[in-house]
């Protein structure tokens, strides 16, 4: 680990990708930004890939069959593999609901030896269906949107996450503390030459 510049920016040579998986509207882009902020803050290059922002820029075309959610899952993996490979903090906050498909991205992320970090954001669908920042739960509810985590698609939780948010007893600022607590705890150590 170095710093370069007046701004004391923390150059890392392997960064560490944390990816937060929880029902929509359970907090995980929320969380994922106060964490951000702070790290940033904090010096280090921070990069955070949220479902929305890659559904309208890098993946446009990406549907919700499981199919289509895998292979949308899969890029980001290569993107944040890519970009902790170079030194950056990577934030995922996808619902990314099935198992198989986030040991496929942990398998990616770490075959360069880069840490993974598996968040799961939890909240209970009740909660997140009372929430429903987007009014799509109340669509999908409706019959308006097909394929919808937590109402017409399962949500596999993960059975051992490497750390659990729980955004129903505590706020998004306790919960994004832990996150930063997690990733710094984690961060690959550089061997002394």
């Amino acid at each position: 680990m170095e710093r370069h510049g007046n701004a004391g920016l923390i150059c890392l040579k392997r960064g560490i990708v944390a990816w937060l998986t929880g029902l929509p509207g359970s907090g995980k882009t929320t969380i994922a930004r106060l964490a951000a902020e702070k790290l940033r803050e904090m010096g280090y290059r921070v990069e955070h890939l949220d479902g929305d922002w890659v559904r309208k820029t890098i993946n446009p075309d990406a549907g919700y069959t499981r199919e289509e959610r895998r292979r949308h899952l899969l890029r980001v993996a290569w993107i944040a593999r890519l970009l902790a490979r170079h030194g950056v903090i990577v934030l995922c906050s996808f619902v990314s609901p099935y198992r198989d498909v986030r040991r496929e991205v942990r398998e990616i992320v770490e075959a360069e030896g880069v840490p993974f970090i598996e968040v799961y954001v939890k909240c209970p669908v009740e909660e997140c269906i009372k929430r429903d920042p987007k009014g799509l739960y109340r669509k999908a509810l409706q019959g308006l949107i097909k394929h919808f985590t937590g109402v017409s698609d399962p949500y596999e939780p993960p059975e051992n996450p490497d750390l659990e948010l729980d955004t129903v007893s505590n706020t998004a600022e306790e919960n994004a503390e832990k996150l930063v607590e997690t990733i710094l705890a984690r961060l690959p150590r550089d061997k002394p030459g």
